[in-house]
């Protein structure tokens, strides 16, 4: 399919690009205008990537609370943004909307100001059980998620959201987020239903983070230099995950482990974009209001 329109970007809580990339796998015209991330060696990554020609060159905010959106404003057809997972994760304390890193209010601000026909958010499974505090616009013991969902539909949006793992596109690990999609009301599905490609998600395992031992890596893969017998079973085997796998260097170890703990499958994000269209094409409510 001839898909002649470029589509305009903003990445927020970008990571190492995973969503970017799932996305430009879905619309290869994908123009990405702006980045916000705070972690400084996910900042390095990414710069890393545009300078490689695998990420489009455009400036890094590294503080979304005091994201320009004004400079933006009519500019972008998509917003996407895995904002932090700390305050619903069940690893932390889920303080929930109550923890400082709990980003989506002004997420929701960008939203309202820029009016991208598109918005497109991950995050972790937690954000389903976790309750809201007082003072919003629902009331308090209602799910975060429920919250998002209904805070999209109250600023012109259709909405839908749905879990998806690394596994559903071949992975042998779960890797399970929640993907959340809205799509404006306002032309926004007649803007993109000619331009997404129908190809299906690629499944080969080079397509897949990380790629297996002893097979080529992908262009975003941090380069294999060190051993380790961490990831390594009784006999010693290697999985997936072993050490040797993720990181570059000793030295920066825990940083890129928490990169790639915190990042998004490519392939995911591709299939979770196409999904949650498709969803919202056919089988959305037509007020698409959610009770």
């Amino acid at each position: 399919m001839d898909n002649p329109k470029e589509f305009t970007h903003i990445s927020l809580c970008a990571g190492y690009g995973g969503i970017d990339l799932g996305l430009k796998r879905v619309l290869p015209n994908l123009r990405t205008v702006a980045f916000s991330e705070i972690e400084a060696y996910a900042v390095a990554n990414l710069v890393a990537k545009m300078e490689a020609g695998l990420l489009d060159a455009a400036p890094v905010w590294t503080d979304l609370k005091t994201f320009p959106w004004k400079d933006f404003r009519g500019k972008v057809d998509i917003l996407s943004g895995g904002f932090p997972c700390q305050p619903f994760s069940s690893a932390g304390r889920r303080r929930g909307d109550e923890d400082p890193r709990h980003l989506f209010p002004y997420i929701k601000r960008g939203i309202a100001l820029l009016r991208p026909s598109i918005v497109f958010l991950e995050n972790v499974e937690g954000i389903i059980s976790s309750k809201l505090g007082e003072g919003w616009s629902d009331r308090a013991g209602t799910s975060v998620l429920l919250h998002v969902l209904r805070e999209l539909e109250r600023l012109g949006y259709k909405a839908e959201a749905g879990i998806f793992s690394a596994s559903e596109i071949g992975a042998p690990h779960q890797r399970k987020r929640v993907f959340i999609m809205g799509i404006s009301n306002q032309g926004g599905l007649q803007k993109t239903r000619t331009q997404l490609k129908t190809t299906r998600p690629p499944q080969s395992s080079q397509d897949i983070f990380p790629s297996r031992r002893g097979e080529d890596q992908n262009e975003w893969e941090p380069k294999r230099t060190t051993e380790s017998s961490m990831g390594r079973d009784v006999d010693g085997s290697s999985d997936w995950m072993d050490y040797g796998d993720l990181c570059e260097s000793v030295c920066n170890r825990t940083d890129e482990l928490r990169l790639l703990g915190n990042g998004v499958v490519p392939a995911t994000a591709e299939r979770a974009f196409r999904v949650l269209w498709r969803r919202l094409v056919n089988s959305h409510d037509d007020d698409g209001s959610r009770k």
